[in-house]
């Protein structure tokens, strides 16, 4: 019998309760033995509730239980988390969450703890949700050598986007609606200004160089908030939508790069086939060559999925050490400077920009002029043979002032 208990039992708490309970025998043929929960840690009253005789309200249930093994965290956040979770692993309870603020700000720490301490801190589901995406990296495609990964990895902000391409929604509005829907939180800036997918794709950039931790607050990071109509018409004249990617990309003969931003993305590429909640991660490896990994990125029982995933991991491997490369602090920096990097990107400015005041400001980059989509401006797409980096952009759509109008990358 392995015991496991569950910390919060919110959304992904009660959902990881009712996937073993929903699926007990065929957790037990996987496991060899069965699979219970034997504590649900939370402050709050749940009356009626199938799991009530399993509540407590003290930690010392179960963390001073030797016959609990595995600990599924999902309070979320990156306080109350971080202690339960370094008091678990202290104590040789292996650890699994969906908390990606926790793994991107603490990974280096509790993955060390786990592996001092005999145990594993395994993290499924902070990416992508239901979707597996860090386990295959780490092990399916580990004989390759990954050069980029790029997904749309927020369900919110995707929602948002769409609910503004396909019915004309603005902005306000389609953020409204998410957070009616329970999409959204209340306070939803984590999600439209990009930290949440920042977040994730540090941790996917973390996995793909082998340990060496990324830092998700030095990474370039743009939301969604300035996103308007008028971008929308120009990516349906692109044959294009537009998409908070992020992006991590790994070159051989060239430094690491990273951004999280709007990007206009044609409509024949994979990625653009999410839409609404769903999510999309494509990775291209050189013994693979591309591959694409889309589902549900949130969600009770998706998420609830993933986090029982990891409890059957950690179970499979008790008292080894931890079986995702611990991560580690390393002596250089593992990103480059965002303004060196190369970019193409649609531009709006005022109609009396002509193609020779584009060439001025943007000396040897090569363009095309795109008319007739919003009344009153034109659109110039940049960069279109990798001929512009960030640093250009930016000091050209400065040296424009007042006829420069806004500017979106293109992927």
């Amino acid at each position: 019998m392995v015991n496991i208990a569950v910390l919060g039992f919110g959304v992904v708490g009660s959902g990881v309760a009712e996937v073993i309970a929903m699926n007990e025998k065929q957790l037990a043929a996987h496991l060899g033995e069965p699979i219970r929960v034997k504590k649900i840690l939370d402050i709050r009253d749940f009356e009626n509730n199938p799991f009530s005789e399993l509540m407590t309200k003290n930690a010392d249930d179960v963390f001073l239980d030797p016959e609990i093994s595995v600990v599924a965290e999902t309070i979320g956040g990156a306080q109350i988390a971080y202690e339960f979770t370094k008091r678990a692993l202290s104590a040789g309870k292996s650890v699994v969450t969906s908390n990606k603020e926790l793994v991107a700000k603490h990974g280096v720490e509790l993955m060390q703890l786990a592996l001092s301490n005999h145990c594993t801190y395994l993290f499924e589901a902070s990416v992508g949700g239901g979707i597996p995406i860090i386990r295959p990296l780490h092990r399916c495609l580990a004989a390759n050598r990954i050069s980029k990964v790029a997904g749309i990895i927020n369900g919110t902000t995707n929602y948002i986007l769409t609910q503004m391409s396909e019915i004309g929604t603005d902005f306000a509005d389609a953020l409204r609606e998410a957070q009616q829907k329970g999409y959204a939180e209340q306070n939803p800036t984590a999600d439209i200004e990009g930290h949440d997918a920042r977040r994730k794709i540090a941790i996917l950039a973390s996995i793909i160089l082998n340990g060496a931790y990324v830092d998700n607050t030095v990474i370039h990071t743009e939301g969604i908030s300035s996103v308007t109509q008028e971008d929308i018409a120009y990516a349906k004249r692109l044959d294009s939508k537009i998409k908070l990617l992020a992006i991590f990309r790994h070159p051989e003969k060239a430094r690491n790069s990273a951004i999280v931003a709007p990007h206009i993305i044609s409509r024949q590429d994979p990625l653009s086939v999410a839409d609404g909640v769903f999510n999309a991660i494509a990775v291209r490896g050189n013994a693979i060559g591309d591959v694409m990994f889309y589902g549900q990125g949130a969600g009770k029982m998706a998420t609830a999925s993933a986090v029982v995933g990891d409890i059957l991991d950690a179970a499979l491997h008790h008292d080894r050490s931890a079986h995702i490369t611990p991560w580690y602090n390393a002596e250089e920096p593992v990103l480059y400077d965002h303004s060196d990097s190369f970019v193409k990107a649609l531009i709006r400015v005022k109609p009396s920009v002509t193609d020779r005041r584009i060439e001025s400001v943007f000396p040897g980059v090569l363009y095309e002029r795109v008319d007739g989509v919003v009344d009153g401006e034109v659109g110039f797409i940049l960069g279109t043979d990798r001929s512009m980096n960030e640093k250009t952009l930016l000091s050209g759509t400065a040296e424009l002032g007042d006829l420069f109008i806004s500017r979106i990358r293109i992927y």
